[in-house]
């Protein structure tokens, strides 16, 4: 079966963007009009983005993201079910980024330890607080600690530097197993 890869995070942190940057195809997109008046944006996920991408050594990886809102939460433990990696893409221009991140630290804990996991950085250059630092920091404080990096998600280069630091880390854990 193809690896699969998922993208989550909260609303506007570029899920779809991101799949959209690095699909082979035109990825298969679930947006709506958003009538949350709390999310600036004009469209929003309410089930799941789809797409795929040919590695450079052949390999085909399925790409899935996830909605964003809280209210859409039992959906992700679903699309993450069978996943090699994980990547959750936080907005660091939203209100609190650092809540952002627990709320999916908190949510998908069960499913973490299970998966390659990174976590993208967006909206350093325009909002550079809080660090790097204070995210890895946040993430130690929850038990976790996953690589986190700036990320454009429309450079395809950025994106795909996030799914090579999960097939890193999943060659690595099984590595590990077979000793």
């Amino acid at each position: 079966m193809e690896p699969k890869i998922v993208f989550t995070g909260p609303p506007g942190a570029g899920k779809t963007t991101a799949i959209a940057a690095i699909s082979d195809t035109a990825p298969v997109v679930t947006d709506v009009v958003n009538h949350d008046a709390g999310l600036a944006k004009a469209r929003t996920t309410v089930g799941m983005d789809y797409g795929s991408v040919m590695l450079e050594g052949g390999e085909q990886v399925r790409l899935f993201g996830t909605p964003g809102q809280e209210r859409f939460d039992f959906l992700w433990p679903i699309l993450t079910k069978d996943a090699l990696g994980l990547a959750i893409l936080i907005d660091n221009s939203r209100a609190d980024p650092l809540a952002d991140l627990r709320v999916f630290l908190k949510s998908l804990a069960p499913t973490l330890s299970q998966l390659a996991c990174v976590v993208g950085i967006g909206r350093l250059e325009t909002h550079p607080r809080p660090s790097l630092d204070d995210f890895s920091a946040a993430m130690a404080a929850s038990g976790w600690v996953f690589p986190v990096l700036p990320v454009d998600v429309r450079e395809r280069d950025d994106v795909l530097m996030l799914i090579d630091l999960m097939l890193a880390q999943a060659q690595a854990r099984n590595m590990e197993n077979d000793e």
